[in-house]
C-alpha cells in the first residue's frame, strides 16, 4: 500500500468534494478493490471517510472535517494563499501545487479577489530556473559565480554569497557578500545575465538593512514636472515628496542616486521636466539631449 496514494487520495477528494471508485481507480491506475482497502486504511487511520453504494454514491469525506483540524485561523490560512500566489505570480512556478493543495484544504478561493504577476511580459523559462537556483544557493548556504552588467553597460564575473531574495520598486534584488570586495553587494536580477551554483558553502552572515556609515548620502534633487504628465509622477515619487503649484505643475523634491538610470529616466520626459538641482545634473541632460539630437538629427 502507497502512503502517497492515501495522501493523494485525500487531496483528490478535497478538491473535488466525492468521487466513485472507478473514478479513483482510474485517477491513480489501480483497481477498485485497492481503492476501497485505501478506503478502510484511511477510515482506519481516523479519517472521516465514508463509501455509499448505489448508482448515487461515491467516497467522500464529512464536510467541514480537515478545516475544523485546521491549525490556523481563516486570516492567518489566507496569509497564506496570498504569499503562495505571490510568489507563484512572480514567475516561480514550483509553488503552484502546494498553492492548489493548501487552497482545497483550507476550503478556501484564491483567484476572485486578488491578481499580482511581477513577471516580464515575455515570460522564459530562464526566469524560472534563476529564481530556483537562487533559492537553492541561499538555503543551501551555497556560494554562487555570476556574470553581471551594471548601469554603465560593464560587465564582471563575480564570486558572492547570496543572503536573500529582495522585492523593491517593482524589482528583484539579490543580496549577496561579495567575495571580490569583501562586502555586501546588492545585484539586480534581470541583470544577472548567467549564474552558476557552487559546490563551496559558506555561513551566512546578515546583510545590513541600514545604510552603511560609509556610504556618501544621496544628493537632493528638485525636479518640476508639467502638469500634462503629472501620472507618471506618482511611479517613482510618494505623494510627501511632491508640491503642488498653483499652475498645476508639480515640483518634486527627492534624495536619491545620480546615474546612468536617472539621467534616462529624466530623458523620458522630453521638455516636460526642468531639473532646479543640482546644477550639474541640469548640464549632464542637457549635454545627453545634445548628443541625442546630433546623433539623429536630419
Amino acid at each position: 500500500m502507497s502512503d502517497s496514494r492515501l495522501f493523494k487520495i485525500l487531496y483528490y477528494l478535497i478538491e473535488k468534494g466525492r468521487a466513485t471508485a472507478p473514478e479513483l481507480a482510474a485517477a491513480f491506475e489501480v483497481s477498485s478493490r485497492t481503492i476501497y482497502r485505501d478506503v478502510d486504511a484511511l477510515s482506519s487511520a481516523g479519517i472521516p471517510i465514508y463509501a455509499e453504494p448505489g448508482r448515487k454514491g461515491g467516497i467522500g469525506l464529512l464536510p467541514g472535517f480537515l478545516l475544523d483540524k485546521a491549525l490556523l485561523d481563516e486570516d492567518e490560512r489566507q496569509e497564506v494563499l496570498t504569499a503562495l500566489q505571490s510568489i507563484s505570480a512572480a514567475g516561480y512556478t514550483a509553488g503552484k501545487e502546494t498553492l492548489t493543495k493548501l487552497s482545497a484544504l483550507f476550503h478556501a478561493d484564491t483567484e476572485n479577489w486578488l491578481e499580482v504577476d511581477f513577471s516580464r511580459f515575455e515570460k522564459s523559462t530562464s526566469d524560472n530556473l534563476k529564481f530556483k537556483t537562487l533559492k537553492t544557493a541561499i538555503i543551501q548556504h551555497r556560494e554562487l559565480k555570476i556574470t553581471y552588467i551594471n548601469t554603465n553597460s560593464e560587465k564582471s564575473t563575480r564570486i558572492v554569497q547570496p543572503l536573500k531574495l529582495s522585492y523593491k520598486s517593482k524589482e528583484w534584488y539579490l543580496k549577496t557578500f561579495c567575495l571580490e570586495k569583501q562586502d555586501f553587494r546588492l545585484f539586480k536580477l534581470n541583470r544577472i545575465l548567467a549564474f552558476e551554483l557552487l559546490e563551496h558553502t559558506f555561513i551566512p552572515r546578515p546583510y545590513p538593512e541600514l545604510p552603511d556609515s560609509r556610504c556618501q548620502p544621496y544628493p537632493k534633487l528638485l525636479l518640476l514636472f508639467s502638469k500634462e504628465i503629472a501620472y507618471r509622477i506618482y511611479d517613482e515619487f510618494d505623494e510627501t515628496q511632491l508640491e503642488h503649484q498653483q499652475n498645476g505643475d508639480i515640483l518634486a523634491c527627492a534624495e536619491m542616486p545620480v546615474d546612468a538610470w536617472l539621467t534616462g529616466y529624466l530623458l523620458s520626459f522630453g521638455t516636460q521636466v526642468e531639473i532646479i538641482e543640482p546644477a550639474y545634473l541640469k548640464e549632464a541632460l542637457a549635454a545627453q539631449a545634445q548628443a541625442i539630437y546630433e546623433k539623429n538629427k536630419p
